[in-house]
């Protein structure tokens, strides 16, 4: 089983995060951020990847510190539980519809940080959630996962629709880019021989 457990304590945040690559979807969250949450349990249900996220953080300030400090543990916990990444597939791609929005997520386990964000939500706030934080999490996770990833948000009208299919989309990406591909077992997926820079 591929799994870790990370724990990342500042003056701002407390959290502590565990994953399983080969888990069944199972999701347990502790952030004091209903939304939020409800995007993780995409990225849980659809990446197959048992999650389990507890923040206690300066939400008396804002969401800011709470949601960034997030994608900065799961991608360090995401990254020390698939290794050295040698026989599998490294890349994913997903399309997601939800009613009227479709976005396109695609990633690149390369050992290289890159983020390529392009989303025009509809709104500022779903809710009392602000939207740019996505962003930042994102940001925070492909800069400790050592990924490439590119998001797009090809159409939508509805801010929550546009959002969830962002987050269905990563989930199902990363499924494919961490599975197992039999014809590479014992293999690192790279004409380098490494993935780590």
């Amino acid at each position: 089983m591929r799994t870790a457990t990370v724990s990342r304590n500042t003056s701002e945040t407390q959290i502590t995060v565990s994953v399983n690559l080969d888990g069944t979807g199972k999701a347990c969250f502790n952030t004091g951020i209903p939304f939020f949450e409800h995007m993780l349990d995409q990225i849980a249900r659809h990446g197959m990847i048992d999650l389990d996220i507890v923040c206690k953080g300066d939400l008396h300030i804002d969401d800011h510190h709470s949601v960034e400090d997030i994608g900065i543990t799961l991608g360090q916990a995401l990254r020390q539980a698939w290794g050295d990444k040698s026989g599998i597939a490294r890349y994913g791609h997903a399309y997601v519809p939800l009613d009227e929005a479709l976005s396109r997520v695609v990633l690149d386990l390369s050992g290289r940080a890159g983020l390529h964000y392009h989303v025009d939500y509809t709104r500022a706030r779903i809710g009392t959630f602000d939207v740019d934080l996505i962003e930042e999490f994102f940001h925070g996770l492909v800069n400790h996962a050592m990924m490439t990833l590119h998001i797009d948000n090809l159409r939508g009208k509805n801010a929550h629709h546009q959002a969830e299919t962002v987050f269905k989309a990563f989930g199902r990406a990363l499924r494919m880019a961490v599975a197992h591909d039999e014809r590479m077992a014992g293999r690192m997926p790279s004409t380098k021989g490494t993935l780590t820079a």
